[in-house]
């Protein structure tokens, strides 16, 4: 289960689907397998039950901690009114047509409202899951979804958890019913005020014992997992449930603190690396397909209803409100189609259903299936809601040619981790040019969202945003901030120094990368080769994850894009602003709009009295015969003259500027064809500390003609992947510009931006 669950969930993830979609097919599928389910012993059924009701005393404890309880006691804000409507239709229109369609043997009033409730509830911790990954939440339509999904999830558990009291499951009649009622709501009663005023006393006394920044006392951390187990399982001694008895104890314990922070995210970690394959496991198994009856036509009303009743109630409770708060209908719509979202808790409540005996397993695993469906759907009504957003949205394309040189220059600089920083500080110090207008430099770190890292994740204080917390994250970022900090501090003004985060899968992260670029209005991001290089010069394998990302945001970026091909310019100690002990460097110039961008970016690489800038132009030469260019080498005349001019005249404008007051150095190749070229740059090996090249956008591809055949890594472009090739130099660093392309949409998006 754990094999397949994770292995489902890398194949959906090109289509944005949530992990609860890809497990729970797989525990339909592998819970239903004959020989499984005849090999499984009686005793370890009972065994696999227990452990799916302690996780999942695990999961409502985490729910409640998340949960604000005081909002009832406030003026309804926008999100609670939208959750309020949605509930209500919903919670009416269960009611009027469920008990028609027989879901339990005869009218049950507590089934038909507890089905009704589940109905009107939303799953909000995979929504917020789910939002967070589409990179919408903070948006309006995010930030509003995501605060409707804890409030109906809330109101919808709370009063579940009332109900239970009100009518117990495992009452035998209605006198020893009352009885228990009594018993129970006194024992949630005294559970209620005990975690509502000890607790906060408690609690706070361990986090001012234990400040940020401090290893926390073991002593402590024993104390207060006892304190919350001890609040957790009161009520249940006195046969309250102890998953919802979990959830009440959690909605009055503090959320703020170290402690709570820590046992949402170790919980949350166990919970999806360990707890939901065995949980989805259980799932499968308990909805036996042999069960299932696929030929009674009352079987798939019952899904269609189920289903239907779930989708219409949100949706018109959202249409309703959104026009009352004046929304417009299609983000109405899309608001309450994401808010049918369900999850494991309801999952959990369908066969509990069937365990009680209170439905019957076809109908429980109708019940099962169409969960399932209110989540598959999510991704596409997401995708639509950027399409709209980004009809209105404006696009700000920014390219170093059209930047005033008198300007400040905005880079985005990404990093792997602490082993870019070296490299990061010297590309800073060769660009910083002059501290009137000076820099200013996004240092962004580049981290795949795993499962570990997303358990750490937490909501804001005052906001709907997620920040993470997990402590190997916070301390490499801060690591990283201490030493460009220092270097910043350690020189003259004009270095400007933000932090960004990109925190994503891979699959996200080019769009990060994308929205963080657009945001911080930069002309040039910085991107790392996605390999690296070993201790005897040459490159590893390198990360497979790191080169998509590269190759996507090549694709789609709002701005010129470079990929710095690190092999020696990391180990340069210190560059010095002195012209006595330069660095040199140098820039090839073959033609084409990449070619002309790397000339623009050289131009302030050439203001650094430290660096000796040298630029080579590839020339076609023009006195041999025709004989010696390709054969097969086509080309139309007008554009290839349209661009020369282009190319002329930005050369000449360098040329004025740099070349001819002997600030920079020049240098002229002619060559006849790609072989002429290949040989060239050989003769370039170990010469320059880094070399600058266009990545090859080119009219006049004579000279490369042939060059992309053989290319191991076409996002370098022909001459950035010879100049980083294995049997190049070892100690001659690359990199690889290329302007943004004007064709096509863009595929970042403001993250905070406005549709409603």
């Amino acid at each position: 289960m754990y094999i397949l669950c994770h292995l489902s969930h890398y194949m959906l993830k090109p289509y944005s689907q949530p992990r609860i979609t890809s497990d729970t097919f797989i525990g339909l599928v592998i819970g239903n397998i004959g020989f499984i389910r005849s090999k499984l012993p009686e005793a370890s059924k009972k065994i696999l039950h227990n452990i799916v009701d302690a996780g999942m005393v695990c999961y409502m404890f985490v729910l409640g901690l998340e949960m604000d309880p005081y909002v009832l006691f406030k003026v309804p804000t926008k999100d609670a009114k939208v959750a309020y409507a949605g509930m209500l239709f919903t919670f009416v229109l269960a009611c009027g047509i469920t008990p028609f369609l027989h879901y339990t043997e005869g009218f049950k009033v507590d089934f038909t409202l507890s089905l009704s409730m589940v109905l009107s509830s939303t799953a909000s911790p995979v929504l917020t899951r789910m939002i967070t990954s589409l990179k919408i939440g903070k948006s309006d339509i995010g930030q509003l979804v995501i605060a409707t999904g804890m409030h109906s999830d809330f109101i919808t558990t709370l009063l579940l958890s009332i109900g239970y009291v009100i009518w117990p499951v495992e009452a035998e009649d209605k006198k020893h019913s009352f009885s228990r009622s009594i018993e129970m709501g006194i024992a949630l009663l005294v559970q209620t005020l005990f975690t509502a005023y000890v607790s906060p006393i408690f609690m706070n006394w361990v986090n001012n014992e234990n400040p940020e920044g401090k290893p926390m006392k073991g002593s402590h951390l024993v104390l207060s997992m006892a304190f919350m187990a001890f609040a957790v399982s009161c009520s249940a001694f006195w046969g309250y449930s102890t998953i919802l008895s979990a959830f009440m104890a959690g909605i009055f314990l503090p959320r703020e603190g170290r402690v709570s922070k820590w046992v949402i995210g170790k919980i949350n970690y166990v919970l999806s690396t360990i707890f939901y394959p065995i949980f989805f496991f259980w799932m499968g198994y308990e909805a036996a397909f042999s069960e299932f009856r696929p030929l009674d036509w009352m079987t798939w009303a019952r899904l269609f209803v189920i289903f239907a009743i779930a989708t219409i109630g949100k949706v018109a409770g959202t249409v309703i409100s959104g026009a009352m708060l004046g929304f417009r209908w299609p983000e109405s719509v899309a608001l309450g189609l994401l808010l049918t979202t369900k999850g494991h808790f309801h999952i959990y409540l369908a066969i509990a259903a069937k365990s009680y005996g209170k439905t019957s397993t076809s109908t429980s695993t109708v019940m099962v299936i169409a969960i399932f469906f209110t989540v598959v759907h999510a991704p596409s009504v997401v995708a639509q809601i950027i399409k709209r957003a980004r009809r209105r949205a404006p696009t700000h394309r920014m390219s170093l040619q059209l930047l005033d040189p008198l300007s400040e220059l905005r880079i985005l600089l990404c990093l792997h981790g602490p082993q870019n920083v070296r490299t990061t500080i010297n590309f800073i110090e060769i660009c910083r040019g002059t501290a009137d207008p000076g820099i200013m430099v996004y240092i962004t770190d580049m981290i795949e969202l795993t499962d570990q890292i997303a358990a750490t994740l937490v909501k804001e204080e005052g906001k709907n945003t997620m920040t993470v917390t997990d402590k190997a994250v916070t301390d490499m970022r801060d690591q990283i901030t201490a030493v460009v900090q220092a270097y910043v501090e350690e020189n003259e003004n004009g270095i400007t120094l933000k932090r960004l985060l990109a925190l994503s899968n891979f699959n996200g992260m080019p769009q990060d990368i994308c929205i963080l670029a657009e945001d911080s209005m930069v002309a040039l991001i910085i991107l790392p080769f996605h390999k690296t290089q070993r201790a005897d010069g040459t490159l590893d394998a390198g990360h497979s994850g790191f080169r998509y990302v590269n190759r996507k945001v090549l694709r789609n970026a709002p701005c010129t894009v470079g990929i710095l091909v690190d092999r020696g310019l990391g180990l340069i100690e210190k560059i010095s602003r002195s012209y006595d002990h330069s660095t040199n460097v140098a820039v090839i110039f073959i033609g084409g709009k990449d070619d002309r961008e790397a000339l623009a970016y050289a131009g302030y690489v050439a203001r650094h009295p430290g660096v000796k800038l040298t630029v080579i132009r590839f020339l076609v030469d023009t006195t041999l015969d025709a004989s010696s260019r390709p054969r097969n080498y086509q080309v139309s005349r007008a554009l290839q003259e349209e661009e020369m001019k282009l190319d002329d005249e930005c050369f000449a404008k360098f040329y004025e500027r740099h070349v001819a007051c002997g600030q920079v150095a020049y240098m002229e190749k002619h060559l006849a064809n790609s072989s002429e070229t290949y040989t060239t740059l050989r003769a370039l090996d170990g010469l320059y500390s880094l070399i600058i090249v266009g990545r090859g956008e080119r009219v006049n591809t004579v000279l490369t003609f042939g060059m992309n055949d053989w290319q191991q890594c076409p996002e370098l472009g022909p001459i950035g992947d010879v100049l980083s090739g294995s049997d190049f130099s070892i100690e001659t660093s690359v990199l690889i510009i290329q302007q943004n392309s004007v064709k096509g949409e863009l595929d970042g998006l403001d993250d905070d931006f406005s549709v409603m």
